[in-house]
């Protein structure tokens, strides 16, 4: 029984070791290239969300953010959670739900499903697409069925969602989209 355990803590530490030395190998852009900073992602209108409360199934759900930027939760009600990152939201409802409901609620939030981005302009078919971690603008617009004839590849515009001015800027087609953004093609005049 000893010799079998061994063996299998032995089989798991190498694997770890493994795991950790792959992780480390890798250069940081390859590891954040397609991921979405959920540190700093702020919620907003259109983001699906998953809220589980370990140990207490009728508190755990799947909701979308709504148009008012507002999410009804199960004894609380109506939350405002547009401009909270995942871990502020998380500790609102843990802070709400300590005391009255629960001595020490755990909450996880995960986003299943992130607001859209827009792509308009010279694109066969604009309009709004799912957002999927590691879309680049070149993407975007295969997505919207590539550039027509008259498109302008080299004034590719973006506007940032939250972007304090909210003016287009530049964009190459390698530059990565993010939930809400505005992608706009221009046409060539030649």
């Amino acid at each position: 029984m000893f010799s079998k355990l061994s063996r299998h803590l032995y089989i798991f530490l190498k694997l770890s070791v493994f795991a950790g030395l792959l992780f480390i190998s890798l250069p940081p852009m390859a590891l954040e290239k397609d991921a979405v900073d959920t540190l700093n992602y702020r919620l907003n209108t259109g983001d699906k969300l998953r809220i589980q409360v370990y140990g207490e199934e009728d508190l755990s759900l799947e909701t979308r953010v709504s148009d008012n930027g507002e999410i009804s939760y199960p004894f609380l009600g109506i939350l405002k959670v547009v401009g909270m990152s995942l871990g502020q939201l998380a500790e609102h409802i843990a802070g709400k739900l300590r005391g009255d409901y629960l001595v020490n609620p755990k909450v996880s939030i995960d986003i299943i499903e992130y607001r859209p981005f827009f792509v308009n302009g010279e694109v066969t078919a604009p309009g709004g697409f799912p957002f999927q971690p590691g879309i680049t603008v070149r993407k975007a617009i295969s997505l919207a069925g590539g550039f027509k004839e008259r498109a302008d590849k080299d004034k590719v515009f973006i506007i940032r969602e939250g972007s304090p001015n909210a003016k287009p800027a530049p964009a190459s087609l390698d530059d990565k989209v993010m939930p809400g953004d505005i992608i706009t093609v221009e046409e060539s005049f030649f």
